[in-house]
């Protein structure tokens, strides 16, 4: 199974977001683990990058991504994601519009989100962390403990 995480859910891991870090980072985990594939955009980099930098270093945040590097897919933003993701109308917002976009150049199997209502008219279904776990649950795709 391969999901896309949207940048919401890295920026609830990162800066330990509450109350949204304890599923958010559970997803992260399974991608860390191997037990599921996780890919993030490209532009999900750049957009935490600059928000975190109030609360981190640039070495810190390089540190941060260079590990999430290590188990998450990044998937390159393009020429055609940026057209199709600009001739869109169905999206209101631009940002997770382009988010689809790479989703659907992954064939992912599920948007990671919490803005699930933004994601309406994605051609790729989008869950919450809590949902895309209890789904993995349900699937028993979950380690025992």
């Amino acid at each position: 199974m391969l999901i896309l995480i949207d940048t919401n859910v890295l920026l609830d891991v990162i800066a330990r977001r509450e109350p949204y870090v304890i599923f958010s980072e559970k997803v992260i985990d399974l991608c860390r683990q191997e037990i599921i594939n996780g890919a993030i955009a490209g532009h999900s980099v750049l957009n935490a990058m600059y928000v975190l930098r109030k609360n981190f270093t640039l070495t810190e945040r390089k540190e941060i991504f260079l590990s999430l590097c290590e188990f998450l897919y990044v998937e390159s933003v393009d020429f055609g994601k940026i057209v199709q993701a600009l001739k869109d109308d169905d999206f209101s917002d631009f940002e997770d519009c382009l988010q689809m976009q790479c989703a659907l150049s992954l064939r992912a199997d599920y948007i990671v989100t919490r803005n699930v209502k933004d994601f309406a008219a994605s051609e790729i279904p989008a869950v919450t962390p809590e949902e895309f776990l209890k789904i993995l649950e349900e699937q028993e795709c979950l380690p025992t403990d």
